[in-house]
């Protein structure tokens, strides 16, 4: 998992409430397992008409907000299904932040399971972000997850927590499987030692 300390980027604004994981990535692309590929059909639904055309007033296919790092959602983002195929496919877009007042739990935990932040705020400092995303390519703020701040364009600055453990698994690229590969010396001394104990097994 690619570590993470610092993100700056746009920031697109989408305050739509509710953003379920069906309107993230669609059921019909959850066939793959692979954690590519995904980006093109983030948001499908919103983003194409029934043609496969892009519909030019969705904000990720506006010129400003084409290469978006972070989004600033409305409430309950990532609600819905469990698929962990909705934040593969932020990803995979080159989503790496999102913030909103709230999110799903099974969202929010796969989020850092795959290496996005996803940072919970008070209301009126997602409506301050959300008024700095509508800036278009002039919206970009800096998230610094080491000292826990978002900066906006203007200079101003909004603290954040996190959980100590989370923290520091996204800023030393750790995921469930890194994280047991850092035990991996004491997981072959038992296996030795139980291999000499028990030879028949």
């Amino acid at each position: 998992m690619e570590k993470f300390t610092k993100v700056t980027g746009v920031a697109a604004p989408m305050p739509l409430m509710n953003i379920d994981t069906d309107m993230i990535i669609p059921k019909q692309f959850l066939k793959t397992i692979k954690r590519s590929g995904l980006g093109v059909n983030l948001f499908d639904e919103m983003r194409y008409d029934s043609e496969g055309k892009e519909i030019p007033e969705f904000v990720l296919n506006q010129p400003a907000y084409r290469e978006a790092k972070i989004i600033v959602a409305g409430d309950n983002f990532g609600c819905g299904s469990s698929r962990e195929h909705a934040p593969w496919a932020l990803l995979d877009f080159g989503i790496r932040v999102v913030i909103s007042t709230s999110f799903a739990d099974i969202f929010y935990n796969n989020c850092f399971k795959n290496g996005i932040l996803p940072i919970v705020l008070p209301q009126e400092d997602v409506d301050k972000l959300m008024d700095d995303a509508k800036r278009g390519s002039n919206a970009v703020v800096t998230v610094d997850l080491e000292n826990q701040v978002i900066t906006g364009p203007d200079g101003g600055s909004v603290s954040f927590e996190v959980d100590p453990h989370r923290k520091h698994c996204l800023l030393n690229g750790l995921d469930d499987i890194g994280q047991t590969l850092q035990k991996a010396a004491a997981i072959d001394a038992f296996e030795a030692k139980a291999a000499a104990e028990r030879p028949w097994v």
